[in-house]
This record gives C-alpha cells, structure tokens and sequence, in this order.
C-alpha cells in the first residue's frame, strides 16, 4: 500500500498515551449523593476521566470510547472470549480477503430517528479517511482503495470518497482493499468504524460535542467538559444490547485517587482504574465487586532514532537491560502490573511470553558493559511523559535512578508535558529523548500492534523494510491462524533492534457499588448495557 504523509498524525491512533488510566480533566470528585441518584433510581454513574473529542472516527482515548461504546455499535463487537461477533452488521464475508461485503442489519435506527444503512458506514469512514479532516484514527482506513486519494503527498485531495467503498444497496456495503487483509473482520470492532447519521455533517463541530449514534444509549443533554457527561436509554434502539438501566452518568475526574475515595464513599458507582497502590484495600473492601481482568494495555519506553544519540541499537539495548522491570511494578503498581517480553499483550493470539529473551531481562552487568561498547551517552538525558497520572513520574524516576545506578547517566532531567499538548510534542518530534509510549489494545491482533506502533511513520522515526514487508505478508496472509508467524517474525525484527522498549502489561483492577448488577467487565468492553440498578 501506498503511505501517506499524513500517517504520522494519523498515529495519534496511539492517542492512548492518555488513554487507560485517568487523566487530564476537571474536577468531578466530592459530590453529595450516591451513585446516581441525582437522577433518578435507574441510573448509575461511571468515573471516568475528561475525553478529547466524542466523534467515533476522530478519538482513540479509552476515556472517549468509554463514551462512545455506550452510544454507538460497530459492525463488530469482540465477545468476552476475544472473538468477533456480528453487532451491527449481519454478516462479514469475502472469497479472497481483499473484497468484503457487509450486511448491515435492517430496523436499525439512530436515536435521532434517522435509519442506519450502508451508506451511514460509507459516509463516516469517508469523513475519518478525509485527510484535510485531520482526524486521529484515519490511518485505520489506509489499506481501502482510494485512501491514498484522500490523503495526497502533496496539494489537496481531488476526491472526498474512497473508490474502495461502494453502497450496493440500502444494507450493503462492499469494501475492496488494496491487498488481502484477514484482520479485516476484527478491526470493525474498533470505534473508528462506527456510523454517523446525516445530521452530524451538517456541523461536524457539533456533532463532537452532542454526537448521535446508534447504540442502547443516546446522550442526555449537553456534555459539561470537566464535569460529567450523562446518557440515557435510546428508545429507538433495536440493536442486541438492550440497555437495563434507565442512564448513566459518567462523572469527570482530575485523579483516579479521588475516583477511588468517591468509589468507597458511594459518591460514584463504577471505577475500572482503581489506583494499584488501593488494589488490596480495594479487593478486601468491596470482595466480590472487585474485578480484576487481564488487559490489553501497554507500557513502553521508545526513542527518538532520529536523534542521532539514540541511533545505535546497542545502547537502547543496553537501556532496556538496566532497567528493572519486576522492581518498578512491585514499587509503583503494588505487583499488579505484569513485566513483559514481548510487544504484545498476553490477550492477544501469537504473544510469546519471552519474545524478547535476554534484552529484557534486567542485567545491569551485561547492560553496562554493552552501554560502553555503543559508546555511552554524554550530556541531559531528557525523559518526557505526561502528566496525566503521578505513576508516570513514579515509573520515570525509577528508571532514572535505575539508569543513573546501572549505567552511570547522571544528568537526566524530566520534560512532563500536560497531557493535552503530549501527543503533539511526539507527533511533531519535539522530544529529544526517552519517551514514555503506552497502548490500549483496539481489538485482539498483533498487527493492531505492530503496524500502528513500529511501522511507517512511527514516533521513534525508525525504518525497517524487513519488518514493514513482513507486516505486509502477515496481512495478506488467507487466515488469521497463517499470519500469526509472520508477525511473530516481525516482532523478532523489532525486538532486535529495540526503537521501543516493552515495560508492562495492565492488569485492569475496577469495582462497582452495592447499587449494581449483572456488571460484565471485559478487556473488551465495559458492557454498561448489561448492568442493573437496585432500588435502594
């Protein structure tokens, strides 16, 4: 496929650096009554931290799509055990991975009332992939024919559609890539793909601040930025996830640490980020409305390959063998984090527990000794990370202490960035140095991985022809089961030169209160439909 200029921004796909744990935002904390009672009896309320933008196609923030998985349905949804399932369309199918036709189910209906067709996928996926859009997720739509129309080296487009998409009928939309792509079924659980209804080109803008969809739930009245976003049942839903409380209101917090105080007191009634440092409190406190789940999220460490400091794949080794992973979870995250080996989480089909081997094994001996043969490093070591959570500095400041220790850097100082301007300094390659990098797992693939985060156009600037054509092979692979080496070998051409450097793997701890039932939390969803309301 052919890679546009535009890649690079479009890689905000990895956008979850502020994603997964709470964040930049408001004050929500403190309110006087329980859960969600203030409006009403069946409605509960969510913590959650303030997203960036609630258009599907234009937000990869898990704070966003926490949002928007109430009130949109994908194509696809990922069920509990990590595979697909029909959501919003009836059926996926090709005959040689390259063209597929979707089926959308009939009745549907967006909480304006306007009907969901084939053409409602076409137009929003039009709009994602139009690059003077300059939405996040567009690169999600680079391997349909006709993106590349869309997003010119140079000039603007000539076109606003891609050729790629072809309404056929009311209920069905045929899709032609450029190559096979076996992936392509799973990544239509991403919220990228999400319709949009006439009504939200009339003012884009808008429609980020009051958007409509086509899920069990529709937003309730405006979204107060730094304060709470509230949503209520659609009643023109005729999807197959049916809403079993009346609302939710997602309450909008500066610190998951005050989420988690709201939590115990019953001033909020769902938390899924609850600070590792309360996991053991919060496991004896809440007993069996402690969920702990296995989390598609990752940690990594990254350079900037085209600051010529960072160039020698010897010394970032070297880097990531000074650093003790099992010390820095057990200090910071009280043990409930997993070190990893590996670019991939463990959820994910083709992860090896020990991909990595040695070069993640912390060894500060063998790390010393190959940081003097790359030739050291001379002057600041500058670390950036966000300020989104005080674990970002915890974490920095031991692998400081860690590097100063180990490999005698002794002059590093921290560039925290507020987490609004983060994502821009790494797309603009403003940093000049270690970068912390973390991902939220869009749907279970290795190539969700790979390919967004070490491919063309990615943060580090680091190139490889080996990895891209094997990415390339991987995709085009006829089933899922014959890709999985193929990736697994682009995981080794990554891992031998190391651009980015795997931490931990998230182990997601969330509790809910005494108001809730039937709470089904899984590494792919909330599921907030599901759940019920006592009346107290």
């Amino acid at each position: 496929m052919t890679l546009s200029r535009r890649r690079t921004a479009a890689l905000a796909v990895a956008a979850v650096i502020l994603g997964g744990v709470s964040g930049c935002g408001g004050s929500g904390g403190g309110q006087d009554k329980q859960g969600g009672d203030a409006q009403g009896p069946s409605v509960f309320s969510v913590a959650l931290t303030e997203p960036d933008h609630l258009t599907p196609g234009n937000t990869s923030s898990s704070y966003a799509i926490a949002v928007l998985d109430s009130i949109f349905d994908t194509p696809v949804y990922i069920d509990a055990d990590g595979k697909p399932q029909m959501l919003a369309a009836e059926s996926v199918t090709s005959d040689d991975q390259k063209v597929w036709t979707i089926k959308v189910k009939q009745g549907q209906k967006f909480s304006n009332g306007e009907p969901v067709t084939a053409e409602s996928f076409a137009d929003a996926w039009n709009a994602v992939a139009y690059g003077p859009n300059g939405w996040t997720n567009n690169y999600y739509f680079a391997n349909i024919e006709g993106y590349d129309a869309l997003n010119p080296e140079e000039g603007e487009p000539k076109a606003d559609k891609m050729s790629g998409l072809k309404v056929v009928d009311p209920n069905t939309l045929e899709v032609t890539l450029t190559g096979p792509f076996s992936q392509f079924p799973i990544t239509l659980a991403y919220v990228a793909f999400a319709p949009m209804p006439k009504a939200a080109f009339k003012d884009l803008k808008a429609y980020d601040q009051a958007p409509i969809g086509n899920g069990p739930f529709m937003l309730d009245g405006a979204w107060e930025h730094n304060q709470k976003i509230a949503v209520k049942k659609s009643p023109d839903y005729a999807g197959d996830r049916k809403a079993q409380s009346d609302g939710v209101e997602f309450k909008i917090y500066a610190s998951r640490d005050t989420a988690y105080t709201d939590l115990r007191a019953g001033k909020v009634d769902l938390l899924t980020t609850i600070p590792p440092a309360s996991a053991p409190e919060a496991k004896k406190l809440l007993g069996d409305r402690y969920v702990a789940t296995a989390g598609g999220t990752m940690d990594y460490l990254g350079f900037p390959t085209f600051d010529k400091r960072f160039a020698n794949a010897d010394l970032r080794k070297a880097i990531s063998m000074a650093i003790d992973r099992q010390a820095i979870v057990d200090a910071v995250y009280n043990g409930t984090f997993k070190p990893m080996a590996s670019l991939v989480a463990p959820l994910v089909p083709g992860y090896r527990e020990d991909a990595c081997g040695e070069t993640c094994t912390y060894d500060p001996a063998k790390a010393k000794q190959l940081f003097d043969q790359a030739g050291g490093f001379s002057g600041t070591l500058n670390l950036y990370f966000s300020n989104a959570d005080p674990s970002y500095e915890q974490w920095m400041t031991a692998v400081a202490n860690q590097l100063k220790q180990n490999l005698g850097i002794q002059d590093i100082k921290f560039r925290k960035i507020p987490a609004s301007d983060y994502l821009t300094t790494l797309r603009e390659r403003k940093e000049d140095g270690p970068f912390r990098q973390n991902w939220v797992m869009d749907y279970p693939s290795p190539q969700n991985y790979l390919e967004y985060m070490w491919g063309t156009g990615n943060r580090m600037g680091w190139e490889s022809k080996e990895f891209n054509d094997l990415i390339k092979q991987a995709n085009e692979a006829p089933s899922v089961e014959a890709s999985l080496p193929l990736y697994q070998k682009a995981e080794d051409v990554a891992l031998a030169e190391m651009p980015l450097i795997p931490l931990w793997n998230w182990q997601d701890q969330s509790g809910y209160s005494s108001r809730l039932g039937d709470v089904k939390l899984t590494p792919y969803s909330n599921n907030l439909q599901t759940i019920t309301v006592k009346n107290k």
